[in-house]
């Protein structure tokens, strides 16, 4: 699994033609945009749920990077997002083979939301497979790359 994790001030996800449907909306939290690779299975998950909760990149009152998601009230959007598994090493049109099959990804995707929410945080989430419009605001900004 690969998931780009950003600290955001905001974040919403919206589908539809338009753009427009609502799915989901946080304040000051985390956005992942989560990619399943083949092979992955419930291993990934729980390895990605614990490090998702448990990565201090929110500051402590002395301006360190040293507080969890878990140690505010922050909360977690991920949208699924195949396209992290993209190759773009060999010509100008990316392969995505390295990407898991959507019956798979999906049933990973809904099983990190679920385990993220048993782990105490709020969770909103896209739509797997949907054309979807992301919206964030970045904060520091802190973006990272997880792999597990």
């Amino acid at each position: 699994m690969r998931a780009v994790i950003q600290r955001v001030t905001q974040a919403r996800v919206c589908a539809g033609e338009d753009g427009k449907e609502l799915l989901g909306t946080i304040g000051p939290g985390l956005c992942i945009l989560l990619g399943v690779g083949k092979g992955d299975g419930e291993a990934q998950v729980e390895g990605l749920a614990r490090k998702i909760a448990d990565l201090r990149i929110f500051q402590d009152k002395e301006g360190k990077l040293n507080r969890s998601i878990r140690e505010t009230t922050g909360e977690v959007l991920v949208v699924s997002q195949f396209t992290l598994y993209g190759d773009c090493r060999k010509g100008n049109r990316p392969s995505f083979s390295a990407a898991a099959p959507p019956a798979d990804a999906e049933k990973l995707y809904e099983a990190l939301l679920a385990r993220l929410r048993r782990g105490g945080l709020t969770v909103a989430h896209g739509r797997f497979g949907a054309a979807m419009r992301l919206e964030l605001i970045n904060d520091g900004p802190v973006t990272l790359i997880l792999e597990s």
